[in-house]
């Protein structure tokens, strides 16, 4: 089954919680940057947002594009440079829906990640069905922080079923999750 929509990851700095569930911004750390850039360029995503309306913020991310695509970090590691062409930062999400239905003229699905179940949540074989199928764009949301504000998911036209491990603990790095549910959703079909 081939991937036929566009696929944008989304990863939001505010408005997320904190641990005591108050709304923030949290900060963007240089491994989720790279790592995210890496596994969305792995995988052909469209585009990876970073969503941090600080504008400290989104100079560290511009900063960390300009070394990358330099002549020196280019040559120092190329393949960082191949993965930094997918980055882009927003002050929120509003500007990346924006963009995204600019560039496709569609609106696309959005599909928001949390460790809780909803009434929308979808499951990854059937989001990875719609996917391979529709021609709409998709975009998937991560949070920082403690996760997406209420208010974030409420809007979202799904919930992405929870990554469950074999036992009771449930508090992956959000650069693991991104990449397990990028190989659920668009990685090769090893089971077939």
């Amino acid at each position: 089954m081939a991937v036929i929509s566009e696929i944008y990851l989304s990863l939001i700095h505010n408005p997320v919680y904190n641990k005591n569930m108050e709304v923030i911004t949290t900060t963007v750390t240089n491994f989720d940057l790279h790592d995210i850039a890496r596994v969305s360029r792995t995988y052909n995503l469209d585009k990876y947002y970073i969503v941090n309306h600080l504008d400290s913020q989104q100079e560290f991310v511009k900063k960390m594009q300009n070394y990358w695509s330099s002549d020196f970090g280019a040559e120092y590691n190329s393949d960082r440079q191949e993965a930094f062409k997918v980055v882009e930062i927003k002050p929120d999400l509003e500007a990346v829906l924006n963009e995204i239905e600019a560039e496709t003229g569609k609106e696309p699905v959005v599909i928001a990640t949390d460790a809780r179940k909803y009434e929308n949540t979808i499951g990854y074989k059937d989001l990875r069905d719609d996917i391979a199928t529709d021609q709409r764009p998709y975009l998937i949301l991560l949070g920082t922080g403690w996760g997406l504000t209420q208010e974030v998911i409420e809007e979202a036209d799904y919930i992405l079923e929870p990554i469950y491990g074999r036992g009771d603990y449930n508090h992956l790095s959000v650069r693991s999750a991104a990449s397990i549910i990028l190989d659920r959703l668009v990685g090769e079909e090893w089971w077939r």
